[in-house]
């Protein structure tokens, strides 16, 4: 099994990269205190360090504005997944605990304030790929059992024809959800060489320290930019 990301994809974003962590064998059933407190103390900080910031200018934030501009996307109305999370976080909702495999993904995504996905890898045995959506690819979001076209060459997160994440970083769908009973995960850290680059390594370094510390799993980490398009990821 591999990620890879399209050409086409970096004839668009030139820079953009991603770092990569999988981790196989782990046990999503049991809380872990340790990851509770880091995701608390993320929210927290995001509390203080924003709470009078007009995030939009953010620069972690407005480099992902930008790129939706760049795709077509109007990011008002497609927010990335870390403005949103961050967004709600300020609006002062509650911010709700899901697994310990979910929650570890927020906690770093809200430290460092980047994208950060997750995705059960026993969900299918095709290959991760990020590129632009053909005819015949569909997307069942959360709520639903009914799966909807998707626009033709919307950039997606895709397994064959399944899409698992629209609008590249904007709605994860039901595909690949994680679950108690996942055992095997795949965190994309979607950034910007140049940018945020060095944030993307530490946040992959850490999560993947995490993981294997905490939850005892074995765990990879990779990087894919426009110099290497692909790695093995199981």
């Amino acid at each position: 099994m591999k990620f890879k990301v399209h050409p086409d994809v970096f004839a668009t974003l030139p820079t953009c990269c991603f770092g990569v962590v999988t981790a196989y064998g782990l046990d999503n059933t049991k809380s872990q205190q340790k990851i509770g407190d880091l995701l608390e103390g993320s929210i927290a900080n995001i509390r203080d360090r924003l709470l009078d910031v007009n995030i939009r200018e953010l620069p972690e934030i407005a480099v992902y504005r930008s790129a939706f501009q760049t795709l077509g996307y109007n990011p008002n109305k497609f927010m990335c997944s870390i403005e949103a999370l961050v967004k709600r976080i300020l609006k002062g909702g509650n911010f709700p605990t899901i697994n310990t495999v979910v929650d570890l993904g927020n906690a770093i995504s809200l430290k460092y304030i980047l994208p950060i996905g997750a995705h059960d890898l026993r969900a299918s045995e095709d290959d991760i790929e990020i590129r632009f959506s053909v005819p015949g690819d569909t997307f069942v979001p959360f709520g639903s059992e009914e799966p909807e076209n998707v626009d033709v060459g919307e950039l997606v997160y895709a397994r064959g024809s399944d899409i698992k994440t629209r609008r590249w970083i904007w709605r994860q769908g039901i595909s690949g959800m994680i679950t108690e009973n996942t055992d095997a995960v795949f965190y994309p850290i979607d950034g910007f060489s140049g940018v945020n680059d060095a944030a993307v390594l530490s946040a992959r370094d850490e999560l993947a320290e995490l993981l294997k510390n905490e939850l005892g799993c074995q765990v990879s980490v990779g990087w894919v930019d426009s110099k290497c398009m692909e790695m093995n990821i199981g």
